[in-house]
């Protein structure tokens, strides 16, 4: 009986300390979502920004005329 309360403690202090692991690793990971997503939005209103200035500029080209 003593022998298995020992190996149940064992087991019990390695799941502790891997749901710890988790618990940062999970965080990490959140973070590094939020900033890629910051980052995501900022590129994408560039490109949008890029965007409308093209049209613009392509309004003002003359059109071929063949």
């Amino acid at each position: 009986m003593e022998d298995e309360l020992t190996a149940l403690e064992t087991k019990l202090a390695l799941l502790i300390q891997v749901s710890g692991q988790l618990r940062a690793e999970n965080q990490q990971l959140r973070q590094e979502l939020a900033h890629a997503l910051s980052s995501n939005r900022q590129f994408s209103d560039r490109m949008n920004k890029a965007k409308v200035r093209l049209e613009k500029l392509l309004v003002t080209l003359p059109e071929n005329q063949t």
